[in-house]
């Protein structure tokens, strides 16, 4: 669930390109007091186990005199499956409302096992972030895991060919790491929730704890303004996940892309 809150991404698209030079996008896809709620389902001996669930929430506050996105994501396994693997999982953005970079980031997570808590201060004027850890050089731009999926839900589809990457860079336990997002193109998808009208990518994701490291994730986000992920698969360390959208309110946009409910 690292990188599922790990970046979703978190967190589209032949040729390289890079990143780009400004951090702004002209409009942002959600707003405060988003919330989603994500059912987890695990495939043990092929049947599909709904064993934990990720929400993720977002608030507008003032930090250091700047106006920020405060978003949240909270990921566990229920307890009568644990023994799958466990997983206690909260991670924390504070997010500049114009820039769309992290200004504080905190990490606590519980994965079979593996605990780690990470209190990262991004200064991107003087390009570092100082962790818990002791202090790193980070490029223009860097995402937190968390920031990297409310940045990556504001880049533009329109016009990307199959096939087409795009690229940004995420920091994560004290290294930067670089991530491409490769577009695979639009999709009717049918979810346990509903049926949606898509845009479909694989990020590259970095090798951690659950996830593989490559191309093996694949994801699906509302073909609407609101670019929500709808459905992430992906195969983790102890078999693979299915991730759907379960619940919602108050997106920034209509939900346009939902065909039909179940």
């Amino acid at each position: 669930m690292r990188l599922l809150i790990s970046t979703f991404l978190l967190v589209l698209f032949s040729k390289m390109l890079q990143a780009q030079e400004s951090c702004r996008f002209p409009s942002i896809c959600f707003k405060e007091n988003e919330s989603v709620l994500y059912h987890v389902y695990y495939n043990v001996s092929f049947i599909w186990v709904h064993a934990g669930e990720v929400s993720f929430t977002t608030s507008k506050e003032t930090y250091n005199n700047k106006e920020i996105f405060h978003i949240i994501g909270d990921g566990k396994t229920y307890p009568s499956y644990d023994w799958i693997f466990k997983v206690r999982d909260r991670y924390e953005t504070y997010m500049d409302a114009n820039e769309l970079v992290p200004i504080k980031f905190i990490r606590n997570v519980n994965e079979g096992g593996y605990k780690i808590y990470n209190h990262v201060l991004f200064n991107h004027a003087e390009s570092k972030a100082t962790s818990t850890n002791g202090t790193f050089k980070i490029p223009k731009c860097a995402q937190d895991v968390l920031s990297s999926i409310y940045y990556a839900r504001n880049i533009d589809f329109r016009g990307k060919k199959k096939g087409e990457k795009v690229f940004f860079n995420m920091f994560l336990d004290d290294q930067v790491f670089p991530i491409y997002l490769t577009y695979l193109g639009k999709e009717k998808i049918k979810t346990r929730y509903g049926t949606f009208n898509s845009i479909k990518f694989s990020p590259t994701l970095v090798a951690g704890t659950i996830f593989k490291e490559g191309d093996a994730m694949t994801v699906w986000v509302s073909d609407d303004a609101n670019h929500v992920p709808v459905r992430i698969n992906s195969p983790i360390s102890v078999g693979s996940i299915k991730v759907d959208l379960m619940n919602f309110s108050n997106l920034k946009y209509p939900f346009t892309s939902l065909i039909s409910k179940n």
